[in-house]
């Protein structure tokens, strides 16, 4: 059993900033791929940002620029540092990880979900 626990959503205002953070636990031998995907009231989950194993990071293009997503693989966690919040960033934000387990298998995992709010 893995669990994504994602922390650090809130309310901001425009051009503020807010840093999220997604630790993994459980049954892991290693974490393949971790990334942040976004959800907007109506809309469909879309790709933030990805950073495999071998640290290459790809982004949206709305957010290039302004988000910048890391990893700490002795502590499982992933980050994403957003700065210059706009209103179209509000969204609940999606920790993934592709978890490869003992027996060499690999696995997406999803948290939860972190609500990001950005006033105008």
């Amino acid at each position: 059993q893995v669990q994504l626990v994602e922390s650090g959503g809130g309310l901001v205002q425009a051009g503020g900033s807010l840093r999220l953070s997604c630790a993994a636990s459980g049954s892991i031998f290693s974490i393949n791929t971790m990334g942040w995907y976004r959800q907007a009231l109506g809309k469909q989950r879309e790709l933030v940002a990805v950073i495999p194993s071998d640290g290459i990071t790809n982004y949206a293009d709305s957010v290039k620029g302004r988000f910048t997503i890391s990893r700490d693989n002795a502590k499982n966690t992933v980050y994403l540092q957003m700065n210059s919040l706009k209103p179209e960033d509000t969204a609940v934000y999606y920790c993934y990880s592709v978890i490869i387990n003992s027996a060499r298998s690999l696995f997406p995992v999803w948290g939860q979900g972190t609500q990001v709010t950005v006033s105008s």
